[in-house]
């Protein structure tokens, strides 16, 4: 018999297959401690860096170099008043400078302050004996003052003892200032060196007697050193010219020669420096930024350039924050009665950076103006049009290759205008440029003393037409630089010229390249100007070498800050004299100015029909062209009718004379007559004449 034996526990052991593995992750091993050594580093290091460690520095060196520099003052000025060193030094500059008439005046100076100097101390020998005598005597008489008074107040009172009290009181009056001596003596004695060093701090805060990075933020920012020829010589013997160093230190006036005149030149000054044997021009003008750290001017504040004198060069120094400041208005806007002259006149175009008015020759001279995009070219090339439209001979042939409107005010002045950046806006202003090349081929051919009116072709955003890809039926190119380019050709045509006949290619053009602005282009205007460019190459490119090379630095302008300040290389300005270029700082005239002037000028017209495209079809009705360029003016000359068909369509209508006008109008009944002295067409009789053939037309019709 089995026994059966019965667990009474349960087993809690899970089976062996359904086990679940657990996998133990070992903790990260600590980092490795960073030694004491380290972390003391970092600290010293935050500290020694940080901004309020640093300002502290600064507070401290500011505020000890005060007292110290204070007194370094103090005694400078002194010793200048005990002796002649003011004189000397006087002296030593005027020679330096040349100036024989000033250093004879100083050393009469000094001779009379030696002579002053002798007598006192001479006088010196005979004041101690004078001095005695001069104090018994002062005794004396007070004594005898005092006794006079106890006298009568003894009569009055009738006590004898009277006598002397005028001086008893004298007496305890000073012995009380005796004891007040005793007793703030100690005192004073203590706190009198805290006092001394005080008013040699104060000293020192007014005079900024400290080094110009211990100097508070708004000082150093705000306020720079007046320019002096101190000044000036160190910061030349500081550039970092070796050759120029030396020669500084062995100079016995401590280069004092080198230097000018110092003048004031608007809102700066101006001082010439003739540079020592070994020492070259671009030496200098390779370091302004560091020339003008040293007198502690911003770079844009600080202009070289290279006069005639052999080694020298002209410094011009501005005050500091000048050139922030916006110039006044142009007289084109503040003055409505202004006109203009084209032939003997100037545009009024901004402000030199001496602060006198720089003005503009227009005559017989092509203009290029170029820099970065949005600096203000167009402004600046639409206030001399603008100035241009007050003479009312001026005429007008204007392509706007940007086509936003800013010329948009020339509606109804400019005989054509063009105002877009396509492809079909190139080929309809190169069509007008080369219609203006057939109009000076005309005149060209007229009998000589022919004088003609002026005729500005003016082309904004230039660098769009000579980057245009299209290409004609003949498979010639409309933009590009080379000999069968339509735009580039007839440019090139008005420059060879156009001047002779008066007319006249005015071209706008940004951020100026090789492909953009060919070579032969550029160099043929004759007033080169540009705003801030990118390198000096394009410098180059935009004024020449020649203007570079003495000092024209388009190129360091700053773009945004510098907006409407141009370089400008020309015979039409006035430059100094051994300069090549001159800077301008262009007025603004805004859009509504703009028109308002533009609106005066339409006043001083008869009228102009302004084209906005260039009729390209073979077909054109002269009679009907005629009406359209009179206009609304009620008649006008037929020289001028010549030009606005010329204008209007060159194919047809360049070769015409006046014998070919007169025969169309003759066979149209309305012939031109003399009005004034000159021959005219009148408008009342052209609309007759088409009215009529109108009306014959629609008869025959019938």
């Amino acid at each position: 018999m089995s026994e059966n034996v019965v667990h009474l526990h349960k087993n809690t052991d899970p089976p062996a297959d359904n086990v679940t593995t657990l996998t133990v992750v070992p903790d990260a091993p600590p980092a490795r401690p960073v030694p004491l050594w380290v972390r003391s580093g970092r600290a010293v290091k935050t500290v020694v860096t940080h901004e309020t460690t640093r300002a502290t520095v600064r507070a401290a060196a500011r505020h000890g170099l005060y007292t110290f520099n204070g007194g370094r003052i103090v005694a400078r000025r002194a010793w200048d008043g005990r002796t002649g060193s003011r004189y000397e030094r006087m002296i030593r500059a005027a020679e330096a400078a040349g100036n024989l008439e000033a250093a004879e005046e100083w050393e009469e100076r000094l001779q009379r302050f030696r002579a002053a100097r002798h007598h006192r101390r001479m006088d010196l020998l005979h004041s101690p004996v004078e001095a005695a005598r001069g104090v018994a005597v002062g005794a004396g008489m007070s004594i005898g003052v005092l006794v006079a008074l106890g006298v009568v107040m003894a009569i009055n009172t009738g006590r004898v003892g009277d006598v002397i009290t005028p001086l008893s009181a004298t007496v305890d009056f000073i012995a009380l200032l005796i004891r007040i001596v005793q007793v703030v003596w100690g005192p004073a004695l203590s706190i009198g060196p805290f006092l001394a060093l005080l008013a040699l701090w104060s000293v020192g805060r007014k005079q900024h007697a400290a080094p110009n990075w211990a100097l508070p933020a708004n000082v150093r920012s705000s306020e720079g050193e007046p320019i002096t020829p101190s000044i000036v010589v160190k910061a030349l013997r500081d550039l970092g010219v070796p050759a120029l160093a030396r020669a500084i230190k062995e100079m016995g006036d401590a280069g004092a020669s080198m230097l000018g005149p110092i003048t004031i030149a608007g809102c700066g000054v101006e001082v010439d420096v003739t540079l020592p044997s070994g020492v070259s021009t671009d030496e200098v003008q390779n370091r302004r930024k560091k020339l003008a750290e040293n007198l502690t001017r911003h770079e844009h504040e600080v202009f070289i350039t290279i006069p005639q004198a052999a080694r020298t060069v002209r410094l011009w120094v501005a005050d500091s924050g000048a050139l922030d400041e916006p110039i006044g208005p142009s007289p084109l806007v503040t003055d409505d009665t202004m006109t203009a002259d084209y032939k003997s006149g100037k545009a009024p175009w901004g402000q030199d950076l001496r602060g006198d008015a720089a003005a503009l020759s227009l005559y017989q001279r092509h203009l290029l103006i170029t820099g970065l995009s949005n600096q203000g070219k167009t402004v600046a090339l639409r206030s001399l049009a603008l100035w241009l439209s007050l003479d009312k001979s001026v005429q007008f042939l204007m392509g706007d290759l940007k086509g936003v409107g800013d010329w948009a005010m020339f509606d109804g002045l400019a005989t054509t205008l063009i105002q877009g950046p396509t492809d079909e806006h190139v080929i309809q202003v190169t069509e007008m440029v080369e219609g203006a090349v057939d109009e000076m081929n005309r005149r060209i051919q007229a009998p000589p003393g022919t004088v003609f009116p002026p005729l500005i072709v003016l082309v904004d955003e230039a660098q769009v037409a000579f980057m245009c890809p299209a290409k004609d039926a003949d498979k010639r190119p409309y933009g590009g630089s080379k000999a069968n380019s339509r735009y580039f050709m007839a440019v090139r045509k008005i420059h060879n010229q156009g001047r002779a006949v008066n007319v006249l290619m005015w071209q706008g053009t940004q951020d100026p390249t090789n492909e953009n602005l060919p070579k032969l282009v550029r160099e043929g205007a004759h007033t080169r100007a540009s705003l801030a460019l990118g390198t000096e190459s394009q410098a180059r490119m935009a004024l020449g070498d020649k203007a570079v090379d003495g000092g024209a630095a388009p190129n360091l302008l700053r773009p945004g800050l510098d907006r409407g300040t141009l370089v400008v290389a020309s015979d039409g300005i006035s430059i100094p004299p051994g300069q090549s270029s001159i800077t301008v700082r262009t007025h603004y005239i805004d859009d509504a100015a703009a028109t308002a002037i533009t609106d005066r000028a339409k006043a001083l017209r008869d009228g102009v029909t302004t084209l906005h495209a260039i009729d390209r079809s073979a077909e054109h009705d002269p009679l009907a062209d005629i009406a359209a360029v009179i206009g609304d003016a009620p008649r006008v000359r037929t020289k001028d009718v010549l030009a606005r068909l010329s204008a209007r369509n060159g194919d047809a209508y360049g070769g015409w004379s006046f014998l070919d006008l007169k025969r169309v109008l003759d066979d149209a009944d309305a012939g031109p007559y003399k009005s004034d002295g000159v021959m005219v067409v009148s408008r009342d009789r052209v609309a007759r004449a088409l009215a009529n053939r109108d009306g014959e037309g629609s008869a025959s019709a019938e």
